[in-house]
Formats: structure tokens, C-alpha cells, sequence
């Protein structure tokens, strides 16, 4: 279940961005929470969600493009750092009540310019520092560092903004990123040679885009990836009204929502490594992204919050399934040195949508109520996916 953990620099690579991702789910439970107590709109808490990835839809591929051409530790030691002097800032301005909707907004994008030359320099990394041999194990217990994180942060957060505050929130966060700082001058990642070129950006640029274009393997994949991101994890996003308008169970009450997801999350996540590296993996890519879709609709249709909790943790169970598999089966059929390039369409595709989804939920939430908003992207999904099996029937005999 843990291989990869035995070589070294992965596992001090992996405890440093542990550490840093629990801090980062903080925050974002807090930065929620702070906006819906601003201004009392889902609309609004749709479009700080917009401005935090839409960087990552515009500018990814040319974060592609750096990690395939210098070296991808000193990238993440970048964007680290930035990240971390963003979180002082957000606490700063909180602490003295000078915060206001707009300078959330700009701290938002700033992190998503960031994020789109992190993710895939974070992503392509991996096979670095573990080999081909450890991969698929690599690739899911970053799923488990993600979703571990994911279940901690929020259940803590929800305790921590009446303990220490908002901003208090914020600072832990700034504080996080010095573990994976110091993790990143610590490791000494194998150098990709097959990336050593004199080609031009814009030439890379170009070579990324073709090879994915003429490989409907990877089409199929990144399909799946677009249709959950649009349409599947803007529940995120109105979970803040959810547990405010539709449960009223209060700040505690949303960390153990988001909770719950992280939890089962985990679960799918854990169940994945102990797998290993097994066969049919597109069977179970396709019933996991079916059962995420009537997940959502479930948790859609609950006004009770144990049944909402326990909705919850199926679609964090079935969500990274899916995407863990999507991952791996993109690492292991792409050239090595194409990888950054195709990682940053999966970002694209994973964290580059979202804000479009993160909009129209946003809208729909405004204008429809929050439910309704909810079912209908849990059956959009469910329609998206059926079709995504009909045009890509090779995907299940992956």
C-alpha cells in the first residue's frame, strides 16, 4: 500500500506537501467562509472560485511547457514561496479588518496565476522521484496526502476560526508552506535528459497539443477529467450555503461537511494503493464516475445532515477514484518528455474548468436555489458520462 514511500526523497517530498496541503484546506474553509460572512452571496462565492482557477485555464500550458524545459524542484520552490507570502498577506489583512470582497477576489487570482506553473511541475515530478516502478502507487498516495489533508484541514478549520479566527486560519496556512519548502531544497530529483532541447516555447507548445490530439486514449480520459470539473466538484463551492441556508448547521457544521467528503476521499484513495497495480481499471473508472453523479444527486435531494454526510463521503470515494486513474493512465502512456505538456491539460481539464463551473453553479444557485442547482449538474453529469462511454468505448477495457 505504501511502496513508494520507501524511496527517500519521495517520502520527504511527500510528508513536506502533506503538512503544506493541510495548512491550504484551512484556508480555504476559512477564505469560504470569510467571503459568504461579506457579503451573504453564492453568486460571489462562485466568483472567487472562477478568479482562483482561471489562471490555470489560460496559462497551464505554458507552465507545461517551463516543466518540460528547466528544473521542476526549482519551479515548486517558487510557487511555494509566492503562495505562502499570499497567505501572510490574506491573514494581515484580515487580522485588521481591512479585508474587503475585492481584495479576496485579487489574492484568489494571484494564486491561480501561481497554481497554473505549480501543477505541473507538482504532477510531472513524481515519476523524478520514484521511478516508473513506483508510479501508480506515487501517484495515488499523492491522492492520499490530497484527500488525508482534505478530511483534516476542514474538520480542524471549522474549530479554528472560533478559536483563533479567520486570519489566525491564514497565518497556520503561511506557516504550512515552510515544510514543503524545506522538503523541495532537501530532494534531489533524477534530471529528465529527454527534455534537454533548443526547440522554441511556442515549437514545445505546438508538439504537446499534437500528440494529445491524435491520441484518443488520452481524449477519452481528459473528457472525463472536463465533465466532472464543470459540472461535478463546483459542489465545493455552495457548500458554505448548503450548510447555512438548506441544513443551518454553521461553520462547524461545513468543516464536517467538506469533511466527509475528504473522508471518503481518502477511503477510495487508501482502497486504490492497496490494490496495486492491477488490471481493468477502465471498469472501474466508469462505475466510478456513475456512482459519483447519483451521489450528487442524492446529496442534492437531502435536507438531512447525516444522510447528507454520508452522501458526501461517495462522492469524495468515487470523485478521486476516478481522477487517480485518469492520472495514472495519462503518466504511464505519455513520452517523458512530453510530460509536463499533457499534465497541464489534465490540469486544465481538473482545475482550469472549474471556475467556468464554479459560475454557473454559482448562477444557478442565485437564481434556481441551491438544491436545484445541485441536481441538475449531478444529472448532467450522469448524461455526459453515458455519452463519454458510447464515443470512447475503449476506455472500459483499459
Amino acid at each position: 500500500m505504501f511502496s513508494s514511500l520507501k524511496v527517500r526523497y519521495f517520502r520527504i517530498y511527500w510528508l513536506g506537501m502533506f503538512v503544506s496541503l493541510i495548512g491550504t484546506w484551512v484556508q480555504n474553509v476559512a477564505q469560504s467562509w470569510l467571503v459568504f460572512q461579506l457579503t451573504n452571496s453564492a453568486f460571489l462565492l462562485g466568483v472567487v472560485g472562477f478568479l482562483g482557477s482561471i489562471p490555470i485555464f489560460l496559462l497551464s500550458l505554458f507552465g507545461g511547457v517551463l516543466a518540460d524545459r528547466v528544473d521542476k524542484r526549482n519551479i515548486l520552490i517558487f510557487t511555494q514561496i509566492f503562495f505562502m507570502l499570499l497567505a501572510f498577506l490574506l491573514a494581515f489583512l484580515t487580522q485588521f479588518q481591512l479585508i474587503k470582497p475585492q481584495q479576496i477576489m485579487a489574492i484568489a487570482l494571484l494564486n491561480g496565476v501561481i497554481m497554473a506553473f505549480d501543477a505541473p511541475a507538482r504532477q510531472s515530478i513524481v515519476v523524478e522521484l520514484v521511478g516508473r516502478e513506483h508510479i501508480f502507487n506515487a501517484i495515488v498516495l499523492n491522492s492520499v496526502a490530497f484527500n488525508s489533508s482534505r478530511f483534516i484541514g476542514p474538520a480542524i478549520a471549522g474549530v479554528l476560526i472560533s478559536l483563533i479566527g479567520m486570519s489566525g486560519c491564514f497565518y497556520l496556512n503561511g506557516i504550512s508552506f515552510l515544510a514543503v519548502i524545506a522538503a523541495l531544497f532537501w530532494i534531489k530529483p533524477v534530471k529528465n535528459s529527454a527534455a534537454q532541447k533548443n526547440n522554441s516555447a511556442l515549437r514545445d507548445l505546438k508538439e504537446g497539443l499534437l500528440f494529445i490530439s491524435r491520441n484518443r486514449l488520452i481524449l477519452g480520459l481528459l473528457s472525463i477529467v472536463a465533465a466532472v470539473s464543470l459540472f461535478g466538484i463546483s459542489y465545493v463551492i455552495l457548500m458554505p450555503v448548503v450548510a447555512d441556508n438548506v441544513l443551518a448547521v454553521g461553520a462547524k457544521g461545513l468543516g464536517l461537511l467538506i469533511s466527509s467528503a475528504g473522508l471518503g476521499a481518502l477511503a477510495g484513495a487508501l482502497a486504490l494503493a492497496r490494490l496495486g497495480d492491477f488490471k481493468y481499471k477502465g471498469r472501474l473508472l466508469s462505475a466510478s464516475v456513475f456512482s459519483f453523479s447519483l451521489s450528487l444527486i442524492l446529496f442534492s435531494l437531502s435536507r438531512n445532515f447525516l444522510l447528507s454526510l454520508f452522501s458526501l463521503v461517495f462522492i469524495g470515494c468515487s470523485s478521486v477514484i476516478a481522477i487517480a486513474l485518469v492520472n495514472t493512465l495519462l503518466q504511464v502512456n505519455v513520452p517523458d518528455e512530453l510530460r509536463g505538456r499533457v499534465m497541464s491539460l489534465f490540469m486544465i481539464t481538473f482545475a482550469g474548468i472549474m471556475p467556468f463551473g464554479s459560475l454557473l453553479s454559482g448562477g444557478l444557485a442565485q437564481g434556481m436555489g441551491v438544491s436545484i442547482a445541485l441536481f441538475l449538474c449531478g444529472l448532467i453529469c450522469l448524461l455526459l458520462f453515458a455519452l463519454i462511454n458510447l464515443f470512447f468505448p475503449g476506455l472500459r477495457r483499459l
